[in-house]
């Protein structure tokens, strides 16, 4: 039952991830059908809103999956150097999606964020020209995805080889007891 709940949360991270990527690449090609006049690097236009509320869906989403992948998935931490090196493999993998997952969602996060405000109903914007930030952050949705759903899969081989572990020390153990008492 644990495997099928593992296949359906991977599945649902990666269909969450998916949309909000597709949900920032069209808020990009939104805020693109919006007037705007531009002259060199200068560049004034009107806010979108349907760009807003995209972005702003493809924020929440890629919030909420890394949200779900970390509170199911659990932690798994590496304290220094000598533990990273006599650490399991599944361990290694874990511990490296897990800092790759957050570095693509601070990324990912600040590009939406910034994409998602600069088509607030409240900003007429005139200034450098900067572009495809939603699409950006949209395309880095897909990698968080991937890098959340190898945390997730290696988080949990982690915990099912340390209760294996656990386990097998402690039927070791139960025969000496046995054995002493009288």
């Amino acid at each position: 039952m644990a495997r099928n709940l593992d296949f359906l949360v991977c599945i649902l991270v990666m269909v969450m991830d998916t949309v909000a990527g597709i949900l920032g690449i069209e808020a990009e090609i939104a805020q693109n059908k919006v007037k705007h006049l531009r002259v060199w690097i200068l560049e004034c236009r009107d806010p979108s809103h349907q760009a807003f509320k995209l972005g702003l869906a493809a924020v929440v989403l890629l919030s909420v999956a890394h949200v779900i992948t970390n509170l199911l998935a659990g932690c798994v931490f590496i304290r220094s150097k000598e533990e990273m090196d006599g650490a399991s493999p599944n361990k290694q993998l874990a511990f490296a999606s897990h800092v790759l997952a957050w570095i693509m969602l601070g990324i990912a996060f600040t590009l939406l964020i910034c994409g998602t405000l600069a088509n607030s109903k409240s900003r007429k914007d005139c200034g450098i020209v900067h572009h495809r930030l939603l699409s950006i952050g949209g395309v880095l949705c897909f990698i968080h995805g991937l890098f959340a759903v190898a945390y997730y899969v290696s988080a949990a081989a982690v915990f099912r080889e340390e209760r294996e572990l656990h386990q097998h020390g402690a039927q070791q153990n139960k025969p000496n007891q046995q054995s002493t008492q009288p």
